[in-house]
C-alpha cells in the first residue's frame, strides 16, 4: 500500500471500516472528493482496486505493530 504523508488528521478509534465496522487504519481519498475507510485486512484485500481509484492513501497500519510507552512489561 502506498503511504502518503499529508496534514490529514490521524485516524482514531472512532473511525470505522466501511466494509466491516472494525477500527480503520487506512483512509482512501477518491478523485470525486469522497473518502473510504478500511481496516488493515480489507485495505490489503482491496489494495489493487484502491490504487486504481485513489488520489491519496493514508496508511496507518504501522500502528498495529507498535507498543505504547505507557504499557507495562506485563501488558507487552
Amino acid at each position: 500500500m502506498t503511504t502518503v504523508l499529508t496534514p490529514a488528521s490521524p485516524l482514531t478509534a472512532a473511525d470505522r471500516c466501511d466494509r466491516c465496522g472494525a477500527q480503520a487504519y487506512l483512509r482512501v481519498v477518491l478523485a470525486s472528493g469522497g473518502e473510504l475507510l478500511f481496516c488493515a485486512h480489507h485495505g490489503r484485500k482491496f489494495e489493487p482496486e484502491l490504487k486504481k481509484i485513489a488520489v491519496e492513501i493514508q496508511d496507518e497500519t504501522g500502528r498495529l505493530t507498535t507498543t505504547t510507552a505507557s504499557a507495562s512489561d506485563d501488558e507487552r
